[in-house]
Formats: C-alpha cells, structure tokens, sequence
C-alpha cells in the first residue's frame, strides 16, 4: 500500500479476487496441517474486524483433536437428519446427497463465540440494536474467511448443529454464544462456483435486483446497469 492509503492496482485486485473467488469448503481438504504462523495471520486478520464500541466481544476455540471432532460430527448427524426430514420429494433427495460439513476431514476446526457481556452493560453505539456485537463477530468471520483464501486455506461453516449441546462439548461458558462452527484446512482445489449453486439448489441473485434508491422498491434500472459491470471481478 502507497504513503497516501491508496492501493495499486494489482493489490486493488487481489481483494476483489479473494472476495470473488471465496468459497464455503466442505470436500477435497488435504491432510496436511496448517502452520502456526498462518493460523496466527488469520485470527489475527479476523481480530482486526470493527466492532460497535470496539468491543471485541469474539472469542476462538481452535479444536485439532479427533476426538473432539467426532464428538462433533455426532452432533451434526442429528442435526442433519432432523433437518432432511423437513424436505419431500427431489428436494428431499436433492439434499441428501450435499455435503455438508467437513468436520473430520479438516485439520483444524474453529469455533467462534460472541462473549455479549463485554464491554459492560453500556457499550457506545449499542443501546439501540443489542445484537450489533453478533454483527461484528460476523464481519470478524468473514475477515478471517476472505485472509483464508489468500493463503490458499479453504474454510467451510457448520451450520447444522446444536449450539447448545456444542457448547457442552467444547466447555463454552453458558452466557456466551457460538456464532460459528468452521472447518479449516488446505484444499486440492476451489470450486469455480459455490457447492449449492453447482448442484441446483440456488442459483445467484442478480445484485441488479437487490438496489433500491432512496426509498425501498424505488429501482433505477438505468444506473443500476452502470453500476453492475463495476461490481464484476477484473481480470
């Protein structure tokens, strides 16, 4: 980055690759441990997430253990078959054949909490919408996510799990709250798209059709269609 804050164009570049190219890991992981210092970059590039009142309020439980993992996994497989039976017919069988997590694969697996008591019962810019500390735990995630990708290392969340029963397997204390379950680890490759849009559960909403001006439902289609070739990856 130049004195003045500006980046280059090829640092300019790599963000919007990583954003662009992120994904939601679950298969292909490889068996190869992540070192110290690459894990410490990426905690501490989630660390460096804003937060209301700079109240840091996350915290990580970094689970290497087999044992853990399948404790874990256990949970999950509850879940998930609490979850398919919410689904009939091709959709049914449509998700029973996604993979889901990678909890075992992966060789680290991180869980990340949000302690909502810090800071005190007054923290700035908090007395409105209470739930803004899980809102910087997520921007912290997702630092943590787009860091990832940089450094070659997929990251896949967990979802479907019991958070409650998790915290009793990772000895979570009662008042905090898990906000994320995340499998960690280099891949064999990243998916050119993500697992779900490849396999026809979703597809991507055009981001042309989420803009409103002003006012929601107020849609300018001539700007908007300036806008969007700004938003594409560049080459």
């Amino acid at each position: 980055m130049s004195s003045n804050g500006t980046f280059s164009d090829p640092e300019r570049k790599a963000v919007y690759r990583a954003i662009f190219e992120r994904r939601d890991v679950r298969r292909n992981f490889l068996a190869v441990p992540i070192p110290d210092d690459v894990l410490a970059r990426l905690l501490t590039a989630a660390h460096q997430a804003g937060s209301v009142g700079f109240m840091q309020p996350w915290d990580f439980v970094i689970i290497r253990e087999a044992v853990t993992k399948r404790a874990v996994k256990a949970l999950f497989r509850d879940a998930n078959a609490a979850a398919a039976r919410r689904y009939r017919g091709a959709r049914a069988a449509l998700y029973r054949t996604l993979k889901l997590e990678g909890i075992e694969e992966a060789p680290v697996n991180l869980c990340v909490t949000c302690s909502r008591r810090r800071g005190g019962p007054h923290v700035l810019g908090r007395s409105t919408v209470r739930d803004t500390d899980l809102y910087s735990t997520c921007c912290a995630i997702q630092n943590l996510w787009l860091a990832a990708r940089a450094e070659g290392v997929g990251v896949g969340w967990v979802s479907i799990l019991d958070h409650e029963a998790l915290k009793r397997v990772l000895g979570i204390p009662k008042p905090v709250t898990v906000v994320a379950y995340l499998c960690l680890g280099y891949v064999s490759d990243f998916a050119a798209q993500p697992d779900l849009e490849a396999a026809g559960w979703r597809t991507r909403i055009p981001v042309a059709q989420l803009i409103h001006y002003e006012r929601w439902g107020n849609r300018r289609q001539a700007e908007v269609q300036v806008l969007r070739p700004a938003m594409d990856p560049q080459p």
